[in-house]
């Protein structure tokens, strides 16, 4: 029975080549974007889950009070774990990470003989490798970070360094942290991709301690991360009450409260909006997996469309083999078979599709996946072909298998209303979610378009930096940047102690004339050095730019309007504000976006450095080759031995939104996708449609229908089909797209023409699909139509 069954479907398979052809592709298309949406996903979910204690780790997270609402914080106090350790008994190790010179991204300079290589780095506790689950090569996880003068490395710098990991044990490197070195205590196997943090090497936390100043380690300095293991059976809710004031044991004033989250939750939730978890990159992960449905959705559809439409063609069939005694479940039962057959077809074609494309997909997404058969995928192909298969298959084996014999075989089988109805609602379905994408796609090219070309405030094209490692004091600092000014092409020089760009130290406890005691605010910051306001291009709204000329400035600040506005000072120019010690206002410059444009610009303070942790140069534009080879020159003048590394600020502003460019150009292509696969739908239906009005057409030419009418009457009624599905699809696209664009503080106006020019599009789009059959139709000769039947 099953041979005669599988035969069966070979021959119908043979006798409707063309309609088995589309569905192929379409599901192949179809399950293929689903495949690799599956594995994007899939490895998003997995960020910071390989570790063995990962339901008992957690990161303590700072809910910080001020005038403008709850600011969450993931940095916290320098000596936090240390305390929860003692005075905590439900925690059961806690650990301290520094960043190198307070950010994430710097490199430092690690040596050994004649080598210097730019690597990544963390200060950490030494319970470290106890809590997360990066493996050792060489070294005791309870010894590795014991002593403070310890490192240890990663596999690949320790091949780099010593071209093995086990030589590297008990060498001694060079950092600038420290002049005598440190001991390689042991080498960590490479981090893995789905690791949020990467870095290069370790230094235990203790040795950071040594020189640890004293402004750093007040309990109101936000600068380090902190997290700690709990027992596997906490109750968190009742954990964050206890913890929650736990700084103001420390600091009464304080008026930051802790909390603890999951820590690999924070790569997926780490959106807090006035201290409460508002997603993250959760929601593109939640995005995608609906794309993935709806593209699987819309390739089902043309199965279920062209497999009813071809319902008359095997009508005889099913007449015959009902008389001969079938049941409908037998015939329900073939035709479902017939679906899955198809769908394992595609499933194969789509396998190898998704290997062909996926070093694109690598590219578009920023990742390396791979196509690993493991069980997690091999149960998402299962049910990718269980769903594509019955959902597919259900409808049109239920209206196959439902013709009456005695109808059939007489003839007078016709096609029903309801028939008609499920088919035109599922074109409508098809082409609105199309139309849904298309609207997304154009607004959120639109969106970035204004991030990129938005005035910020402040100039960031052909600015350059590069780190102030191995320069010797501030007499160094001037001296290097008073050389590089006179280089050609440099239009300006200056240092700073933070990035203009997202910047991360963060400052309290200020005061000024005129201040409610009660409320406190936060501010973010930057030491600069003379000339910084200008090589940025920033607008001085009142007062002056800092200058050496003036021996007090050292005592003196500038700030932001929106610093202005929150203190409320009418006359801000010389009045004196508690700043770590009295400090006075010389000048206010206009408000710049530092932050991403979700944000609306917030309070910020420059007080005059007269050294650097960064280097920034603005550049003539078009002599930028000759300017970096001579800024080189003088940079390895002041600082031999280390290598010349730099940055363009525009790079770190385009990576605020890396995110949002990648789901801009996933989501064009999908689009595409969507829009393909119901063509190709379009395209059979108006293939049957003109095969079964053959005789019809040929009368209306007998009797004198122009071709236009002709053309005319067969395209109509997807006309009308994709008009209703442009009708319901707009308004929906508005509300989506405008929910999207409200996470963003600066934002576009939704234009009518978005809407419009994506219902056009598609109108023309599936006009020009449906009008290929159309005048194929319209042109045939009327004789050779009347002939066929």
């Amino acid at each position: 029975m099953l041979r005669h069954n599988l035969l069966l479907i070979i021959r119908n398979f043979k006798k409707f080549e063309s309609t088995i052809y589309i569905n192929i592709l379409g599901l192949t298309t179809g399950i293929a974007c689903a495949l690799l949406i599956f594995l994007w996903v899939s490895d998003e979910l997995s960020v910071d889950k390989f570790h063995e204690k990962d339901s008992r780790l957690y990161q303590v997270m700072v809910n910080r009070q001020s005038g403008t609402g709850v600011q969450t914080e993931e940095m916290t106090p320098a000596f936090l774990a240390e305390a929860l350790e003692e005075e905590m008994p439900e925690v059961e190790m806690a650990v301290t990470t520094a960043s190198i010179q307070g950010f994430d991204d710097i490199r430092l300079t690690v040596g050994f003989e004649d080598q210097n290589l730019k690597e990544m780095g963390r200060f950490v506790g030494k319970d470290f490798f106890n809590m997360f689950s990066y493996e050792l090569l060489h070294g005791n996880p309870e010894q590795v970070l014991a002593e403070k003068n310890s490192i240890v490395l990663s596999e690949t710098l320790a091949l780099k360094l010593f071209k093995s990991a086990d030589a590297a044990i008990g060498k001694i490197v060079t950092l600038k942290v420290k002049e005598e070195g440190f001991v390689v205590s042991g080498v960590f196997k490479d981090l893995p991709a789905n690791s949020s943090h990467q870095f290069d090497f370790l230094i235990s936390w203790d040795a950071y301690k040594e020189f640890l100043q004293p402004q750093w380690y007040g309990w109101d300095e936000l600068l380090y991360r902190t997290y700690i293991l709990l027992p596997e059976d906490i109750d968190l809710d009742l954990f964050n009450s206890k913890i929650a004031d736990f700084i103001k044991t420390k600091y009464k004033e304080t008026p930051d409260q802790l909390f603890v989250r999951p820590y690999s939750s924070g790569y997926l939730h780490g959106k807090y909006e006035n201290g409460v978890q508002a997603g993250g990159r959760i929601e593109y992960v939640k995005l995608f997996s609906i794309i993935a449905v709806f593209l699987l959705i819309i390739a089902c559809i043309n199965f279920m469309n062209l497999s009813t439409a071809k319902a008359f063609s095997r009508a005889k069939e099913v007449g015959i083999k009902k008389s001969m005694g079938a049941s409908r479940r037998t015939l329900m039962l073939q035709y479902l078979t017939e679906s899955y057959m198809l769908t394992l077809l595609a499933t194969l074609f789509a396998l190898g599709l998704v290997i062909m494309v996926l070093p694109y997909f690598n590219l578009l997404t920023g990742k390396s996946l791979s196509l690993i058969f493991e069980l997690r995928l091999a149960l998402a192909i299962v049910g990718v072909v269980a769903f594509t298969g019955f959902f597919s298959g259900s409808y049109p084996a239920l209206y196959l298998s439902g013709f009456k014999p005695v109808l059939v075989l007489k003839g007078k089988l016709q096609t029903g209303k309801g028939e008609l109805s499920v088919r035109q609602g599922l074109v409508v379905f098809q082409f609105a979610l199309s139309v849904i994408f298309i609207v997304a796609v154009w607004v959120v090219y639109q969106q970035i378009d204004l991030i990129q070309t938005k005035n910020l405030g402040y100039d960031k094209d052909n600015v350059i930096y590069f780190d102030s490692e191995g320069f010797q004091g501030i007499g160094q600092d001037l001296s290097f940047l008073s050389e590089v000014r006179n280089i050609p092409g440099v239009l300006h020089a200056s240092g700073t102690s933070e990035i203009i760009v997202n910047p991360s130290a963060i400052m309290s406890g200020l005061s000024w004339p005129g201040k409610n005691p009660s409320e406190e605010y936060v501010f973010n910051g930057a030491g600069v050095m003379e000339g910084m306001i200008e090589l940025l291009g920033m607008k001085i709204k009142e007062g002056r730019s800092f200058s050496y000329d003036f021996q007090s400035d050292s005592d003196q600040i500038i700030i932001n309007e929106a610093a202005l506005e929150v203190m409320g000072l009418e006359d801000p120019i010389g009045q004196v504000i508690d700043f770590y010690g009295d400090a006075e206002i010389v000048g206010v410059v206009k408000n710049f976006h530092y932050k991403s444009l979700y944000e609306e610009v917030k309070p910020f303070v420059f007080v005059l450095e007269r050294g650097a942790m960064q280097f920034m140069v603005k550049l003539e534009l078009g002599k930028e080759q000759e300017s970096l080879a001579k800024i080189e020159e003088v940079y390895k003048k002041f600082n031999p031995g280390y290598n010349f590394n730099f940055k363009f600020l525009d790079q770190d502003y385009q990576a605020l939104y890396a995110s949002e460019q990648r789901i801009g150009m996933l989501s064009r292509h999908f689009a595409g996708v969507a829009v393909i696969i119901s063509c190709l739908g379009l395209f059979g239906l108006a293939a049957f449609t003109a095969e079964r009005r053959t005789k019809e057409i040929g009368i209306r030419k007998v009797l004198g229908s122009s071709e236009w009418k002709i053309i005319k009457l067969l395209s109509g009624d997807f006309a009308k089909m994709v008009l209703i599905a442009i009708a319901i699809a707009l308004p929906l696209s508005y509300y989506l797209t405008g929910n999207w664009l409200n996470n963003f503080a600066y934002k576009i106006d939704l234009k009518w023409w978005y809407f419009a020019g994506a219902g056009i599009l598609t109108m023309v789009i599936a006009l020009m699909t449906v009008s290929f059959q159309s005048i194929k139709a319209a042109l045939a000769n009327p004789v050779d139509s009347l002939r066929s039947e």
